[in-house]
């Protein structure tokens, strides 16, 4: 089984993002890759994710979001974690605000890996009582562990 802590950078976690909008926040969470070496080019992550974007919205609804995309800027599948405590438009599919993001990003040749990542995440994220756990923490070492917790079933 994919272990979320196996790809989750755990030095791009943010429990208190800055970011107002969609876009910023994508920009916030692929700089706290890029600043632990996980990516390479901040600037074509953030295309790719937007590209990805357009396509249709990753704001998947329950204060969620799961953004991500595949591209060469990055060397191995990666991820950072970041809450917003205001809440971010992300047009997301029930035009509630999101709180919970999740960016994932890996390598072109990834796709099985990627969707497995994407999958897993989807699944947590179902869960409301995991959901709430995350938003009421109140350290990046409380986010970690609350992953670590799930990641043992």
């Amino acid at each position: 089984m994919l272990r979320i802590i196996d790809f989750l950078c755990k030095k791009a976690i943010n429990i208190n993002l800055e970011a107002k909008d969609k876009k910023h926040a994508i920009i916030e969470l692929i700089e706290l890759l890029a600043k632990e070496k996980k990516v390479k080019d901040v600037t074509k992550a953030y295309q790719c994710v937007m590209n990805r974007e357009k396509i249709g919205t990753t704001g998947v609804g329950q204060g969620i979001a799961i953004p991500h995309c595949r591209t060469d800027a990055v060397d191995e599948l990666t991820s950072a974690f970041g809450i917003s405590r205001q809440g971010i438009d992300f047009e997301s599919l029930d035009g509630e605000p999101v709180h919970l993001i999740f960016l994932i990003v890996s390598p072109p040749d990834s796709g099985g890996q990627h969707l497995r990542a994407l999958a897993r995440i989807s699944h947590l994220f179902k869960d409301k009582f995991f959901r709430q756990s995350l938003l009421d923490a109140n350290s990046v070492e409380e986010v970690i562990r609350i992953f670590e917790q799930e990641d043992m079933y």
